[in-house]
């Protein structure tokens, strides 16, 4: 497996620790980066809309699998707004949110690109 040493976010040797298997890895990461796909713009619909609860459950699939394949630092930042989603104002959750919304779209920046280098 191609794996770029520039990863800011995506962690493939963590990855592999859990899963074990390039070619699950490589599954894995499709469907990761169709959810990004999909539940990013949905996280921030529901947040401009003042929909926590919404936001939450969005964040909590996010977090579900952040551990698998994400770098610490992300990890933590995922785990705090998905904790403050449960318990925060719109307005603390909103803000958090857009301080990992940029780290987000990184991750599926290098997420893509890692499957676009190993076809």
């Amino acid at each position: 497996m191609n794996t770029p040493a520039d990863y800011q976010f995506l962690s493939i040797s963590r990855a592999m620790e859990f899963i074990d298997d390039e070619g699950g890895v490589m599954t894995l990461l499709h469907t990761l980066s169709q959810s990004l796909r999909e539940d990013l713009p949905r996280i921030e619909e529901a947040l401009a809309s003042g929909d926590v609860p919404g936001a939450n459950a969005w964040l909590h699939q996010l977090k579900g699998f952040a551990p698998v394949f994400c770098t610490d630092a992300l990890v933590a930042e995922v785990v705090q707004v998905e904790a403050l989603s449960k318990r925060g104002t719109a307005q603390e959750v909103q803000a958090a949110y857009a301080v990992l919304a940029p780290r987000l779209a990184g991750l599926q920046q290098e997420v893509d690109r890692h499957i676009a280098a190993n076809p």
